[in-house]
């Protein structure tokens, strides 16, 4: 059922309105399929972009729709009621943009971002290693300057786009010092001296590869670093905030979309001469799972408007992704359960669900990540 959302302006409810439409006729139909077949849904991405929903964080003047984070996030819980994997794969490429929108050189916004905000380029986002996971200062991938290039050595997991995307945002080391030695780059598809391991074999987002990305003896032209070397790891946390937020608006729709179908299906099924609806049990349960989803909404608007208002809002977002991705979970466990045996089977959507659900407690800082911020902030005022 659609959610009744308070959005600020007109137009912003028109952009709702076509992105349920896409969803209802393009993404819905073939989720399921695209999922049980592990396929990329490539051509998905290139529909979106058409239609603006790759750049609407950004400005017009780089080419993007600018749309408040309020907005965008709600146009992702959209997408991912429909199709989670492609709801995370467009919030993963809104986070390989931000580098070269928010710290890039004018000549770089000028030759990238028209392609990259457009929709005819797709990013991936490579700042994980397989020893550097929420110890982001622990990364060992190196990047030594050669005359007029950097070169690039060392492996980059679990990136999402692996081998799909037309650029890669690299994160690597050019110095010692643990957290200013960490510099940006952005790397076209194709570069010499990289290459991709299998994708992995996850529970769920089969739609959505994922795999390692190698770097060896990879040539970058100096003029793709963005920023300044050693300003990449504050590149990096300035855009997980953001990132935050968007897996916790998908992990928003996700819940939605469990819910939408455990409802339905407890008001149709009939047991004891009656819809298993109209038993208290079953309302107190629909009840909780409703709460918990609005709960989610809720948390990841307030940091939101934080973020578009100017003010601080890394606490919010982790608290957002907590609260959300947490919610998702139970609601989706739960609507498991109100489908009884066949919420087990792949006849329904809730079991995937499910599956997808338990991603999103991991990734963009795991929840006893996003436990340490929001612990650690409330002990920084606690002392003034």
């Amino acid at each position: 059922m659609p959610v009744d959302r308070l959005l600020p302006t007109d137009e912003s409810r028109d952009l709702l309105a076509l992105v349920r439409q896409i969803a209802a006729e393009q993404l819905t139909p073939r989720a399921a399929d695209d999922e049980a077949a592990s396929r990329f849904p490539r051509d998905v991405f290139g529909l979106l972009g058409r239609a603006g929903l790759l750049s609407l964080p950004y400005p017009e003047e780089f080419g993007g729709g600018d749309q408040p984070y309020e907005v965008y996030l709600q146009v992702l819980e959209e997408i991912a009621s429909a199709w989670m994997s492609v709801a995370v794969g467009t919030g993963v490429h809104a986070l390989s943009c931000w580098a070269i929108a928010g710290f890039g050189s004018h000549e770089q916004r000028k030759a990238l971002l028209p392609d990259m905000l457009g929709g005819e380029q797709l990013g991936a986002y490579c700042l994980s290693e397989p020893q550097a996971g929420s110890d982001v200062a622990a990364m060992s991938t190196r990047a030594v300057r050669d005359g007029d290039h950097y070169v690039l050595t060392g492996t980059k997991a679990w990136i999402t786009h692996g081998g799909e995307a037309d650029f890669y945002l690299v994160f690597a080391r050019t110095g010692d010092d643990r957290t200013r030695g960490i510099s940006a780059f952005h790397v076209p598809a194709g570069s010499a001296g990289m290459d991709f391991g299998a994708p992995e074999r996850k529970m769920g987002l089969t739609g959505s590869t994922t795999t390692q990305v190698l770097f060896d003896g990879c040539r970058v032209p100096a003029g793709h670093l963005i920023g300044a070397e050693g300003q990449g790891m504050h590149i990096a946390l300035a855009a997980l905030d953001s990132g935050r937020l968007a897996i916790a608006a998908a992990a928003t729709g996700l819940a939605q979309a469990a819910l939408d179908a455990a409802a339905a299906y407890a008001v149709g099924r009939e047991q004891f001469g009656k819809p298993i609806s109209d038993f208290q049990g079953m309302q107190f349960l629909l009840a909780d799972m409703a709460a918990a989803v609005e709960q989610s909404r809720a948390t990841y608007l307030y940091a939101a408007k934080r973020r578009d208002a100017g003010l601080a809002y890394s606490r919010q977002a982790s608290i957002a992704k907590l609260t959300a991705t947490d919610a998702a979970m139970r609601v989706t466990t739960d609507a498991v359960q109100v489908l009884g045996g066949s919420g087990y089977t792949r006849d329904y959507p809730v079991e995937r669900y499910m599956r997808e659900a338990k991603i999103t407690q991991i990734f963009e800082g795991t929840n006893q990540v996003q436990r340490m911020v929001i612990g650690r902030d409330v002990v920084r005022a606690a002392r003034g």
